[in-house]
């Protein structure tokens, strides 16, 4: 029998954050290093019905810590299921090849599988859906148009052949429509020839992975010596936010952050722009990501006189205090408050203010019983 791999609460919450905000299951894998899919199902299962307190349950052993789900009501509960259902028919719809009927199936499906617990007509105002849409919706299921039909047989003549042949050769079995269009079709159900798969260049594709210089030695006598920076997912609003951010080692302070819907290069050197006065033996610890290692970023880290360092692949530990940082900020903030679903503007809000408590309030046991602010004024 193999051994049990035990992840850590901080490993499995961010893997629920990203596949909430549509990463493939696989992309999520390889960069956390989780070895078995059904590990992340597992997770999006107890994070769908509000057994959170699960995720820090260890190896084999179920219990809830003297309580249970995290939920003050029945409709809290609700609510945070019908959020997780609404951000799987916005996943959909991001996608411009799959078309609105798609949707419209999805959508009845949920309001089908929630059904004698809350009424159509709430379902849809969560959702944003009129009425008289779910109920055309509802008629059409189960007709196949002239399109789906369509769209059938070419998947069946790809399956025929283990998915063998390009656009080019399905086509060649139906004259009568163009190579384009088989060629959409195949690729709007991701039927393409998995054969020769083209290699695409991706956005912020890596230039250079730096060494890992910090190694965990995670402690430092003097100001800006030590600084790590990480990027944390805020699915708690009207749609996905990041939180970029960058801690001092010294005292734990953060003293750059950035938020926003994209978590792109230009978000992260954002964050980097506000890091000023820093001198030419400073380390900046990352992990391995595509916005890290661009060349842009790379760039702008060595004009400032900064030394990069990485984190190995898969492994949250090497960069853990910026790790706890972020689970700290949404167990003290969203989890507590029992904020699952709310606006942009208060999830920034809330960030902002727990970012300056940390800084200027908060105490820790480390410091001193001093807040990161106390700590630098009282040393300087």
């Amino acid at each position: 029998m193999g051994t049990r791999v035990s992840y850590p609460a901080e490993v499995k919450m961010k893997a629920i954050e990203m596949k909430l905000s549509g990463i493939p299951a696989k992309q999520i894998m390889d960069e956390l290093n989780i070895k078995n899919v059904s590990q992340l199902k597992t997770w999006m299962k107890w994070y769908k019905t509000g057994e959170i307190h699960r995720l820090h349950q260890p190896v084999g052993k179920q219990y809830s810590f003297g309580k249970g789900p995290e939920f003050d009501s029945e409709e809290s509960r609700l609510q945070t299921e019908n959020r997780y259902l609404k951000q799987q028919v916005e996943v959909l719809k991001k996608y411009k090849e799959i078309g609105k009927e798609v949707v419209g199936q999805a959508f009845v499906e949920v309001v089908e599988a929630l059904r004698g617990q809350i009424s159509v007509q709430r379902i849809c105002e969560l959702m944003g859906v009129a009425r008289a849409t779910y109920y055309r919706w509802r008629k059409q299921k189960g007709t196949q148009t002239t399109k789906e039909k369509r769209d059938q047989d070419v998947g069946e003549k790809c399956a025929a052949h283990k998915y063998r042949y390009g656009y080019r050769k399905i086509a060649s079995f139906f004259p009568n429509l163009a190579e384009k269009t088989v060629q959409k079709i195949m690729q709007k159900y991701n039927w393409s020839c998995r054969v020769k798969v083209k290699k695409r260049k991706r956005t912020g594709q890596p230039t250079s992975i730096a060494p890992n210089h910090l190694e965990r030695n995670f402690h430092t006598t003097e100001p800006f010596q030590k600084l790590v920076t990480d990027i944390t997912y805020l699915p708690f609003g009207q749609s996905m936010l990041y939180l970029s951010s960058i801690m001092d080692l010294y005292n734990g302070e953060i003293i750059a952050y950035t938020i926003g819907t994209t978590q792109d290069t230009q978000f992260v050197l954002d964050t980097l722009s506000q890091v000023e006065g820093i001198s030419s033996e400073a380390i900046l610890h990352s992990d391995q990501g595509s916005v890290y290692t661009s060349y842009e970023y790379q760039k702008q880290v060595k004009e400032k006189g900064i030394t990069m360092s990485m984190s190995r692949k898969g492994t949250p530990a090497d960069n853990s205090p910026i790790e706890t940082f972020h689970s700290s900020l949404k167990s003290e903030t969203f989890y507590l408050d029992g904020i699952h679903s709310t606006t942009n503007a208060c999830v920034i809000r809330i960030v902002e203010e727990y970012i300056n408590y940390y800084n200027n309030i908060r105490i820790q046991m480390k410091l001193n019983n001093q807040s990161p602010v106390q700590y630098r004024q009282l040393v300087v």
